[in-house]
Protein backbone atom coordinates (compact mmCIF):
# COMPACT_ATOMS: atom_id res chain seq x y z
CA UNK A 1 0.00 0.00 0.00
CA UNK A 2 1.64 3.50 -1.07
CA UNK A 3 0.96 7.13 -0.31
CA UNK A 4 1.93 10.14 -2.49
CA UNK A 5 1.02 13.70 -1.54
CA UNK A 6 1.37 17.07 -3.16
CA UNK A 7 -0.11 20.09 -2.36
CA UNK A 8 -1.00 23.49 -3.47
CA UNK A 9 2.13 26.43 -2.71
CA UNK A 10 0.29 28.99 -4.27
CA UNK A 11 -1.81 31.06 -1.74
CA UNK A 12 -4.25 33.24 -3.18
CA UNK A 13 -4.96 35.11 0.30
CA UNK A 14 -3.72 38.66 -1.66
CA UNK A 15 -6.07 37.96 -4.26
CA UNK A 16 -9.03 37.32 -1.75
CA UNK A 17 -8.39 40.25 0.62
CA UNK A 18 -8.18 43.05 -2.42
CA UNK A 19 -11.15 41.22 -4.53
CA UNK A 20 -13.31 41.10 -1.23
CA UNK A 21 -12.54 45.50 -0.35
CA UNK A 22 -12.70 46.34 -3.76
CA UNK A 23 -16.25 44.51 -4.42
CA UNK A 24 -17.64 46.11 -0.48
CA UNK A 25 -16.63 49.21 -1.72
CA UNK A 26 -17.88 48.96 -4.79
CA UNK A 27 -21.17 47.60 -3.48
CA UNK A 28 -22.12 50.20 -1.31
CA UNK A 29 -21.56 52.94 -4.13
CA UNK A 30 -23.56 50.96 -6.46
CA UNK A 31 -26.86 50.17 -4.12
CA UNK A 32 -26.55 53.92 -2.90
CA UNK A 33 -26.53 55.65 -6.75
CA UNK A 34 -29.13 52.84 -8.02
CA UNK A 35 -31.55 54.10 -5.17
CA UNK A 36 -30.82 57.58 -6.13
CA UNK A 37 -31.17 57.02 -10.14
CA UNK A 38 -34.47 54.22 -9.39
CA UNK A 39 -32.22 51.71 -11.45
CA UNK A 40 -33.23 48.24 -11.22
CA UNK A 41 -30.20 47.10 -12.98
CA UNK A 42 -27.39 48.72 -10.82
CA UNK A 43 -29.21 47.80 -7.97
CA UNK A 44 -29.70 44.65 -9.20
CA UNK A 45 -25.93 44.39 -9.98
CA UNK A 46 -25.08 45.55 -6.56
CA UNK A 47 -27.08 42.64 -5.00
CA UNK A 48 -25.06 40.33 -7.33
CA UNK A 49 -21.94 42.01 -6.04
CA UNK A 50 -22.82 41.73 -2.46
CA UNK A 51 -23.13 38.03 -3.30
CA UNK A 52 -19.96 38.05 -4.92
CA UNK A 53 -18.54 39.34 -1.79
CA UNK A 54 -19.84 36.26 0.60
CA UNK A 55 -18.67 34.13 -2.43
CA UNK A 56 -15.09 35.57 -2.04
CA UNK A 57 -15.11 34.93 2.28
CA UNK A 58 -16.57 31.63 1.80
CA UNK A 59 -13.77 30.36 -0.43
CA UNK A 60 -11.30 32.47 1.14
CA UNK A 61 -12.23 30.58 4.48
CA UNK A 62 -12.88 27.19 2.97
CA UNK A 63 -9.15 27.37 1.29
CA UNK A 64 -7.91 28.38 4.62
CA UNK A 65 -9.98 25.47 6.81
CA UNK A 66 -8.15 23.63 3.86
CA UNK A 67 -4.63 23.99 4.82
CA UNK A 68 -5.42 22.80 8.55
CA UNK A 69 -3.76 19.22 9.24
CA UNK A 70 -5.82 16.59 9.24
CA UNK A 71 -7.00 14.83 13.53
CA UNK A 72 -7.86 11.66 14.25
CA UNK A 73 -11.55 12.62 13.75
CA UNK A 74 -10.90 13.84 10.21
CA UNK A 75 -8.16 12.12 8.95
CA UNK A 76 -8.58 14.05 5.44
CA UNK A 77 -8.28 17.41 7.55
CA UNK A 78 -10.97 19.99 6.10
CA UNK A 79 -9.91 19.77 2.38
CA UNK A 80 -13.83 18.83 1.75
CA UNK A 81 -14.58 22.80 2.70
CA UNK A 82 -13.53 24.20 -0.45
CA UNK A 83 -16.37 21.64 -2.30
CA UNK A 84 -19.13 22.64 0.57
CA UNK A 85 -18.07 26.58 -0.37
CA UNK A 86 -18.74 25.96 -3.65
CA UNK A 87 -21.94 24.20 -3.46
CA UNK A 88 -23.16 27.03 -1.11
CA UNK A 89 -22.52 29.63 -3.23
CA UNK A 90 -23.72 28.42 -6.32
CA UNK A 91 -27.25 27.84 -4.06
CA UNK A 92 -26.97 31.24 -2.65
CA UNK A 93 -26.48 32.94 -6.12
CA UNK A 94 -29.47 30.80 -7.13
CA UNK A 95 -32.15 32.19 -5.12
CA UNK A 96 -30.76 36.07 -5.64
CA UNK A 97 -31.43 35.76 -9.07
CA UNK A 98 -34.98 34.25 -8.80
CA UNK A 99 -35.20 38.08 -6.61
CA UNK A 100 -33.65 39.81 -9.15
CA UNK A 101 -36.28 37.78 -12.13
CA UNK A 102 -39.08 38.82 -9.64
CA UNK A 103 -38.39 42.12 -9.13
CA UNK A 104 -37.66 42.73 -12.87
CA UNK A 105 -40.71 41.15 -14.17
CA UNK A 106 -43.40 43.87 -12.03
CA UNK A 107 -40.87 46.71 -13.48
CA UNK A 108 -41.37 45.35 -16.77
CA UNK A 109 -45.17 45.48 -16.17
CA UNK A 110 -44.63 48.99 -14.80
CA UNK A 111 -41.51 50.89 -16.03
CA UNK A 112 -40.33 53.23 -13.42
CA UNK A 113 -38.00 56.60 -14.29
CA UNK A 114 -33.97 56.35 -13.75
CA UNK A 115 -31.59 58.68 -14.38
CA UNK A 116 -29.07 57.40 -17.06
CA UNK A 117 -25.81 59.50 -16.57
CA UNK A 118 -25.64 58.11 -13.31
CA UNK A 119 -26.60 54.24 -14.52
CA UNK A 120 -23.18 54.91 -17.20
CA UNK A 121 -21.10 56.57 -14.86
CA UNK A 122 -21.58 53.59 -12.03
CA UNK A 123 -21.76 50.54 -14.19
CA UNK A 124 -18.78 51.77 -15.77
CA UNK A 125 -17.09 51.76 -12.49
CA UNK A 126 -18.29 48.26 -12.13
CA UNK A 127 -16.55 46.97 -15.26
CA UNK A 128 -13.08 48.21 -14.07
CA UNK A 129 -13.46 46.91 -10.30
CA UNK A 130 -14.72 43.52 -11.75
CA UNK A 131 -12.05 43.48 -14.08
CA UNK A 132 -9.97 44.01 -12.04
CA UNK A 133 -10.78 41.29 -9.64
CA UNK A 134 -10.93 38.85 -12.07
CA UNK A 135 -7.24 39.25 -13.63
CA UNK A 136 -6.71 38.95 -9.70
CA UNK A 137 -8.32 35.14 -10.32
CA UNK A 138 -7.14 34.45 -14.06
CA UNK A 139 -3.89 32.52 -13.13
CA UNK A 140 -5.83 29.76 -10.85
CA UNK A 141 -9.02 29.35 -12.24
CA UNK A 142 -8.10 26.53 -14.03
CA UNK A 143 -6.95 24.23 -11.59
CA UNK A 144 -9.18 25.12 -8.55
CA UNK A 145 -13.05 24.93 -8.60
CA UNK A 146 -13.44 27.71 -5.61
CA UNK A 147 -11.48 30.42 -7.66
CA UNK A 148 -12.91 29.08 -11.25
CA UNK A 149 -16.07 30.06 -9.47
CA UNK A 150 -14.66 33.76 -8.20
CA UNK A 151 -13.07 34.29 -11.61
CA UNK A 152 -16.28 33.59 -13.55
CA UNK A 153 -18.42 35.57 -11.47
CA UNK A 154 -16.10 38.64 -12.05
CA UNK A 155 -15.85 37.92 -15.45
CA UNK A 156 -19.41 37.94 -16.01
CA UNK A 157 -19.90 40.71 -13.82
CA UNK A 158 -17.21 43.03 -15.50
CA UNK A 159 -19.64 41.98 -18.80
CA UNK A 160 -23.31 42.82 -17.39
CA UNK A 161 -21.92 46.02 -16.15
CA UNK A 162 -20.35 46.66 -19.43
CA UNK A 163 -24.33 45.83 -20.97
CA UNK A 164 -25.77 48.31 -18.32
CA UNK A 165 -23.62 51.05 -19.53
CA UNK A 166 -24.79 50.47 -23.16
CA UNK A 167 -28.37 50.59 -22.28
CA UNK A 168 -27.64 53.72 -20.15
CA UNK A 169 -26.64 55.16 -23.70
CA UNK A 170 -29.50 53.56 -25.11
CA UNK A 171 -31.89 55.13 -22.70
CA UNK A 172 -29.97 58.49 -23.23
CA UNK A 173 -30.78 58.19 -26.62
CA UNK A 174 -34.24 56.91 -26.94
CA UNK A 175 -35.90 57.48 -23.53
CA UNK A 176 -36.99 54.09 -23.54
CA UNK A 177 -37.71 53.13 -19.58
CA UNK A 178 -38.56 49.46 -20.54
CA UNK A 179 -34.53 49.16 -20.93
CA UNK A 180 -34.10 48.72 -17.50
CA UNK A 181 -35.51 45.91 -16.42
CA UNK A 182 -35.09 44.17 -19.55
CA UNK A 183 -31.45 44.55 -18.72
CA UNK A 184 -31.80 43.18 -15.22
CA UNK A 185 -33.21 39.99 -16.68
CA UNK A 186 -30.31 39.66 -19.37
CA UNK A 187 -27.73 40.36 -16.10
CA UNK A 188 -29.94 37.17 -14.85
CA UNK A 189 -29.25 34.96 -18.01
CA UNK A 190 -25.92 35.66 -17.84
CA UNK A 191 -25.00 34.97 -14.43
CA UNK A 192 -27.42 31.80 -14.52
CA UNK A 193 -24.98 29.77 -17.03
CA UNK A 194 -21.96 30.20 -14.95
CA UNK A 195 -23.99 29.54 -11.92
CA UNK A 196 -25.45 26.56 -12.99
CA UNK A 197 -22.24 24.94 -13.92
CA UNK A 198 -21.01 26.00 -10.74
CA UNK A 199 -23.57 23.94 -8.99
CA UNK A 200 -23.38 21.03 -11.08
CA UNK A 201 -19.82 20.76 -10.88
CA UNK A 202 -19.97 20.88 -7.02
CA UNK A 203 -23.06 18.40 -6.49
CA UNK A 204 -20.33 16.11 -8.27
CA UNK A 205 -17.42 16.39 -6.55
CA UNK A 206 -19.96 16.45 -3.12
CA UNK A 207 -21.17 13.37 -3.90
CA UNK A 208 -17.45 11.92 -4.80
CA UNK A 209 -17.95 11.74 -8.74
CA UNK A 210 -14.58 11.25 -10.48
CA UNK A 211 -13.82 15.10 -11.51
CA UNK A 212 -14.67 15.80 -15.06
CA UNK A 213 -10.94 16.97 -16.14
CA UNK A 214 -9.93 13.11 -14.96
CA UNK A 215 -9.03 10.83 -17.97
CA UNK A 216 -11.06 7.86 -16.07
CA UNK A 217 -10.69 5.78 -18.77
CA UNK A 218 -7.00 6.50 -19.49
CA UNK A 219 -6.21 5.40 -15.64
CA UNK A 220 -8.15 1.97 -16.07
CA UNK A 221 -6.13 1.18 -19.26
CA UNK A 222 -2.47 2.50 -17.84
CA UNK A 223 -3.33 0.15 -14.38
CA UNK A 224 -4.87 -2.98 -16.12
CA UNK A 225 -1.69 -2.76 -18.86
CA UNK A 226 1.14 -2.61 -15.99
CA UNK A 227 3.21 -5.59 -16.64
CA UNK A 228 1.98 -8.75 -14.36
CA UNK A 229 -0.95 -7.03 -13.70
CA UNK A 230 -4.29 -9.56 -14.10
CA UNK A 231 -7.15 -7.97 -13.15
CA UNK A 232 -7.98 -4.64 -11.35
CA UNK A 233 -10.94 -3.76 -9.36
CA UNK A 234 -12.05 -1.79 -6.29
CA UNK A 235 -11.30 0.97 -8.12
CA UNK A 236 -12.55 4.47 -6.84
CA UNK A 237 -11.48 8.03 -8.05
CA UNK A 238 -12.98 11.36 -6.06
CA UNK A 239 -12.10 15.12 -5.46
CA UNK A 240 -10.65 15.58 -1.69
CA UNK A 241 -11.28 19.21 -2.56
CA UNK A 242 -11.47 21.44 -5.08
CA UNK A 243 -7.56 20.96 -6.04
CA UNK A 244 -6.58 17.40 -4.69
CA UNK A 245 -7.75 14.11 -6.52
CA UNK A 246 -7.02 10.94 -4.66
CA UNK A 247 -7.43 7.17 -6.09
CA UNK A 248 -7.58 3.59 -4.80
CA UNK A 249 -7.27 0.64 -6.59
CA UNK A 250 -6.68 -3.04 -5.95
CA UNK A 251 -4.18 -4.91 -8.52
CA UNK A 252 -4.15 -8.91 -8.81
CA UNK A 253 -0.86 -10.29 -10.11
CA UNK A 254 1.10 -13.35 -10.78
CA UNK A 255 1.66 -15.53 -8.11
CA UNK A 256 5.52 -15.92 -9.11
CA UNK A 257 6.46 -11.75 -9.88
CA UNK A 258 4.86 -9.82 -7.51
CA UNK A 259 7.93 -7.80 -6.91
CA UNK A 260 7.53 -6.45 -10.35
CA UNK A 261 4.93 -3.98 -9.54
CA UNK A 262 7.18 -0.65 -8.01
CA UNK A 263 4.31 1.72 -6.43
CA UNK A 264 6.61 4.20 -6.43
CA UNK A 265 6.46 4.49 -10.29
CA UNK A 266 3.00 3.90 -10.09
CA UNK A 267 2.25 6.86 -7.94
CA UNK A 268 4.54 9.28 -9.89
CA UNK A 269 2.53 8.03 -12.96
CA UNK A 270 -0.62 9.01 -11.91
CA UNK A 271 0.63 12.54 -10.93
CA UNK A 272 1.99 13.42 -13.52
CA UNK A 273 0.08 11.78 -16.23
CA UNK A 274 -3.14 12.34 -14.86
CA UNK A 275 -3.07 14.50 -11.77
CA UNK A 276 -4.11 12.04 -8.89
CA UNK A 277 -1.74 13.17 -6.18
CA UNK A 278 -3.22 10.72 -3.36
CA UNK A 279 -3.26 7.32 -4.30
CA UNK A 280 -4.32 3.86 -2.10
CA UNK A 281 -2.96 0.85 -4.02
CA UNK A 282 -3.36 -2.69 -3.02
CA UNK A 283 -1.73 -5.52 -4.31
CA UNK A 284 -2.73 -8.87 -4.61
CA UNK A 285 -1.97 -12.69 -5.91
CA UNK A 286 -4.34 -14.93 -7.75
CA UNK A 287 -4.65 -18.47 -5.60
CA UNK A 288 -5.23 -15.90 -2.27
CA UNK A 289 -8.39 -15.83 -0.54
CA UNK A 290 -10.63 -14.38 -2.89
CA UNK A 291 -11.12 -9.97 -2.16
CA UNK A 292 -14.45 -8.86 -0.36
CA UNK A 293 -14.81 -6.12 -2.99
CA UNK A 294 -13.69 -7.79 -6.00
CA UNK A 295 -17.65 -8.84 -7.82
CA UNK A 296 -15.98 -11.08 -10.07
CA UNK A 297 -15.27 -13.89 -7.25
Amino acid sequence: MGHEHRHPAVSYNRAYAIGVVLNIIFVVIEAAYGVAAGSLALIADAGHNLSDVLSLLLAWGAGWLATKPPTDNRTYGFRKATIMASLINAVVLLVALGGITWEAIGRIFDPQPVEAVTIIVVAAIGVVINGITAWLFVSGQKKDLNIRGAYLHMVADAGVSLGVVIAGGFLMLTGWQMIDPVISMVIVIVILGGTWSLLRDSMNLAMDAVPEYIDIKGVKAYLSGLENVSQIHDLHIWAMSTTEVALSVHLVTAPSNPEKICLPEIQRYLVEHFGIAHSTIQIEQQGDAPCLLNPDV
